[in-house]
């Protein structure tokens, strides 16, 4: 099962982290991947509800397109789009050469560390 940790570090949680992640690629331990933001205002703003339904949409429809999910949840389109580019850059979906939409992970765990 793919999952993904989302969480908000502090700077010097962060640097633990990035370490702790570098030793345990070196030594061949799994990692678990993890997107971290530097406080809950930055988390919330980029990870919002309407992109969590959105992410919620395509896992249970693996393949959809942007405009099946506008459709969907009767939102705009470019603003869909939108939140797709952003999922996309954020690594959290994948746009297949098809049009059609994945997501990279079975879970995500969103916490404050």
């Amino acid at each position: 099962m793919n999952k993904i940790e989302i969480s908000v570090l502090r700077p010097d949680a962060a640097l633990r982290a990035c370490a702790e992640v570098w030793h345990a690629l070196e030594t061949g331990e799994a990692v678990t991947p993890r997107l971290a933001f530097g406080s809950l205002h930055e988390l919330f703003s980029t990870i919002t509800k309407k992109r969590l339904d959105l992410l919620r949409q395509v896992a249970a429809h693996d393949g959809i397109s942007i405009r099946q999910l506008v459709n969907a949840l009767g939102r705009d389109y470019t603003n869909v789009h939108r939140d797709v580019t952003n999922l996309v850059d954020l690594g959290l979906l994948e746009l297949g050469t098809d049009g059609g939409l994945c997501t990279l992970y079975d879970e995500i765990f969103i916490h404050d560390d």
